[in-house]
C-alpha cells in the first residue's frame, strides 16, 4: 500500500530522541503546541505532523484509511527519525500510530497511546452508533461543522477543564475542515486493529483520562490483553484531551516512560 503525499510537519529541538505526535481526528498539530514545548524543554526532539487532509496537509481524492495513514507516518519516521523514536498517537493518532510501530520495528523503540481505543471493533454496537450520531448524521442534515462539532468537543472535556491549553484544543479543533473529518470519523470505524495491536513488541504507555467517553480508562485497560509490554495510566479529572486539562500530571508520566526508553537503550 503506498503512503499518501509527504504530510505537512514541524520539527522542534535537536536531539538523539525524537518523539513523532499524531494528533486525532478533531485538530491538526497546532492543539500540540504546549506539549512540543515541554518535551523540547525536556531535551526531547519532537516531530509534530499535519495528517493527510489536515491544516496544510491535502486531503486524498480517494478519502483516507488508517493503513495508508500508518504507512504515511511510517515514511515521516524513516526521514526524519533519529537513534531513538517514540511514536505518541492521540485519539486518531492512537490508532494509526500501534501500526507504524509494526511497520518500523527497528526504528520505533516506544509506544504511546492516548485516548482511544485502538480498534472500534472494540466499542460496543451502541457506542458505535453513537460515535457516528453525534458526529457525521449532523452534517448530513446541513449543520456546519462548527455547530456540530462543538457540542461534542466541549463534552469531551472533564468538568472544570479550563486555561489556555484546553482554549488552543478546542479552537484547532473546531478549525478541522468537514470534509476531512467525516472522512477520518469512516476511516477510524471502518478499521480492524486488533490483528496490529497484537503484533506490537515495543514498550508502550496507555494514557486514559478518568473522564473521557471516547478513550474510556476500561476500554484503554483491555488494550493490555493485546499489547504485551503495555502499561496503563489514568489521569484524573482529565477527560478526552489530558495532555491539556491535565499538562502536568500527563508530562509526569510521559517523561517517565521516556526516561526509561532511553535507560534501556544505552543498557
Amino acid at each position: 500500500m503506498q503512503p499518501y503525499r509527504y504530510p505537512d510537519h514541524q520539527v522542534s529541538g535537536d536531539a538523539d530522541t525524537t518523539v513523532f505526535l499524531l494528533h486525532g481526528a478533531y485538530g491538526s498539530k497546532a492543539y500540540f503546541e504546549y506539549e512540543t514545548a515541554t518535551l523540547v524543554r525536556a531535551g526531547y526532539r519532537v516531530v509534530a505532523w499535519d495528517a493527510p487532509g489536515y491544516a496544510l496537509s491535502p486531503l486524498p481524492a480517494q478519502g483516507l484509511s488508517i493503513e495508508r495513514l500508518a504507512d504515511t507516518a511510517a515514511s515521516l519516521v524513516e526521514r526524519e527519525g533519529t537513534a531513538r523514536n517514540v511514536v505518541l498517537g492521540h485519539s486518531m493518532g492512537g490508532i494509526v500510530a500501534p501500526g507504524v510501530a509494526v511497520r518500523l520495528p527497528e526504528r520505533v523503540h516506544g509506544l504511546v497511546v492516548s485516548a482511544t481505543v485502538g480498534s472500534f471493533s472494540q466499542k460496543s454496537e451502541e457506542d458505535r452508533r453513537t460515535f457516528l450520531a453525534e458526529r457525521v448524521e449532523p452534517l448530513k442534515r446541513g449543520r456546519t461543522f462548527e455547530e456540530t462539532a462543538g457540542a461534542v468537543v466541549n463534552a469531551m472535556f472533564a468538568p472544570g477543564s479550563s486555561g489556555p491549553m484546553v482554549d488552543l484544543v478546542k479552537r484547532v479543533a473546531l478549525s478541522t475542515s468537514a470534509s476531512t473529518f467525516c472522512s477520518a470519523i469512516e476511516a477510524i470505524v471502518a478499521y480492524e486493529g486488533l490483528p496490529t495491536l497484537r503484533q506490537v513488541r515495543v514498550p508502550t504507555l496507555l494514557i486514559a483520562g478518568a473522564h473521557d467517553t471516547v478513550g474510556r480508562p476500561e476500554g484503554m485497560r483491555a488494550m493490555r490483553e493485546f499489547v504485551p509490554q503495555a502499561e496503563l495510566v489514568v489521569i484524573e479529572n482529565a477527560g478526552h484531551y489530558a495532555f491539556a486539562e491535565q499538562h502536568e500530571a500527563f508530562n509526569r508520566h510521559l517523561l517517565a516512560f521516556l526516561a526509561r526508553i532511553g535507560q534501556t537503550a544505552r543498557a
